[in-house]
């Protein structure tokens, strides 16, 4: 007699998509996802389970940069699939025993999800089932001031994020917006950026013959030089 399995499937936002509304219980109150956080950017980022050395490090990671996100016009939103008391027991942990390369005393002060449903997180892909069936994985998403998702990272259970790349795609995404460029392989604000390609013939052949604030390799491949005070002041609050 043969038997059919059934495999739950789960889906998750696309780059382009509007962020998947939702309500929930946080270490920091009930909030409203994306609605509450309109017109800032927000990161909303997973984590398999409280309690655990690498998500301890990251939560540390991200709560010591806080301030700086906050002034990058982003508020951090954390999730996992774990109750609220352990949320709670958890952070206390954090802020009274744990010490972490020169970090210790930190305190958790955005908002941790409880997700013991797993809804948001099925709602996000945040669950992939080839890597656990009930834990998160560390999944990252970036939500624009008009609550639509601009960029996702993901990364298995075992694998501790790059908070350098995470601040690095915020900025770059925020430049790209405010002066309407692209920005190259390993970009950072002061090096140059690129120009979209030209889109006719005639604009082909003027880049070409040379430009005063262009450099052209050729027609299709034109960079600039973007000032690093200027996209600071403009991106960060003062």
């Amino acid at each position: 007699m043969e038997t059919t399995q059934i495999q739950e499937t789960f889906s998750m936002p696309r780059i382009g998509d509007k962020a998947p509304e939702f309500k929930a219980v946080t270490t920091q109150g009930e909030i409203n996802f994306p609605s509450d956080y309109k017109g800032n950017w927000a990161i909303l980022f997973s984590h398999p389970a409280d309690f655990t050395p690498v998500c301890t490090s990251e939560f540390m990671t991200f709560a010591h940069l806080e301030e700086k996100f906050e002034k990058a016009n982003c508020k951090l939103v954390g999730l996992s699939v774990d109750g609220l008391y352990s949320h709670i027991a958890w952070l206390r942990t954090i802020k009274d025993k744990i010490k972490f390369k020169g970090m210790e005393n930190i305190e958790v002060k955005f908002p941790l999800i409880e997700d013991i449903t797993m809804n948001v997180a099925k709602k996000y892909g945040m669950i992939q089932p080839g890597e656990h069936k009930t834990q998160a994985v560390r999944a990252v998403f970036f939500i624009d001031p008009e609550g639509t998702v601009r960029a996702i990272i993901y990364y298995p259970l075992s694998l501790g994020r790059n908070f350098d790349e995470i601040y690095r795609a915020l900025i770059a995404m925020q430049t790209s917006d405010k002066f309407g460029v692209a920005t190259p392989a390993d970009w950072e604000p002061g090096k140059d950026v690129i120009i979209s390609p030209a889109g006719s013939c005639g604009v082909a052949e003027e880049r070409m013959q040379g430009t005063d604030d262009l450099e052209c390799e050729d027609w299709f491949f034109c960079t600039k030089k973007l000032d690093k005070d200027l996209i600071l002041d403009e991106i960060l609050k003062k």
